[in-house]
């Protein structure tokens, strides 16, 4: 019989309605894993969740703004009260803003700060408690390519994803002798609704493309099977790194 990677583990997904998040929650129920699926669209999480309930896995959908502390305090009381434990923890949600530095809004900076890079930490805060407790826990945070690399663009999103990369670092390092293992993912151009209609522009040049080495986008079940790598005992021995899925993107 197939070993069910994340059998009798509880874990909790932000962004789950996003292309990667999606995926992610389905990978993981099918790993055995119970789980809880949050994001601010509550119509796409609650069919989510229908569709996963349909397979036979334990499901919780729960509305998180992972911008707000309370928002957060309330789903980790639900997540105690209906599981009383917390295993697993993937900081997903994230929103994006292209302008460069000089012709970025203050509201816009503010707002992608909030999401990606407070919201990570807000989460990490949270649910620690609850993963310490867990005794072997892990912790994957969502960065990006342009958490490693400049473009000269996107600066509220390249400062947030940057942070996320060494945040997830020094929580590693705080929590390696406490059961809690920290890991940062770095997807590269995939094929998500976040950069569809960039790609759909760029039409047959397609220059982000043309950068991959593998010339192609990767999918959502691609980084999916990164992020279950690092939640499951697999990646024992592994925190405080970055787990880049590009395509060979940053290699050169």
């Amino acid at each position: 019989m197939t070993r069910l990677r994340l059998d009798g583990r509880t874990a909790l997904i932000t962004g789950a309605t996003g292309g990667i998040g999606t995926a992610t929650a389905e990978l993981f129920a099918r790993e055995g894993a119970r789980l809880v699926i949050t994001d601010v669209a509550e119509e796409p999480l609650r069919a989510l969740a229908h569709r996963i309930e349909a397979r036979g896995a334990e499901v919780v959908a729960a509305r998180l703004d992972v911008s707000s502390a309370r928002d957060w305090d309330e789903v980790i009381t639900a997540v105690r009260d209906r599981f009383a434990a917390l295993d697993v923890l993937v900081n997903l949600a994230g929103i994006v803003d292209w302008p460069g530095v000089e012709d970025t809004r203050e509201e816009a900076w503010d707002r992608v700060i909030a999401v990606n890079q407070k919201g990570t930490w807000l989460g990490m805060k949270a649910a620690m408690p609850l993963l310490r407790a867990s005794g072997n826990a892990s912790v994957i945070n969502t960065s990006s390519v342009l958490g490693l690399v400049g473009s000269g663009a996107a600066a509220a999103y390249q400062a947030s994803k940057g942070a996320v990369r060494l945040l997830s670092k020094t929580a590693a390092v705080e929590y390696a002798q406490r059961g809690v293992r920290v890991n940062s993912v770095h997807p590269g151009v995939i094929t998500t609704p976040m950069i569809q209609d960039i790609l759909d522009e760029q039409g047959d040049e397609q220059p982000d493309i043309r950068r991959t080495p593998m010339r192609r986008a990767g999918r959502a079940d691609e980084v999916a099977s990164a992020i279950l790598f690092l939640a499951c005992d697999d990646s024992s021995f592994v925190t405080g790194s970055e787990l880049v899925v590009d395509g060979g993107l940053t290699a050169h």
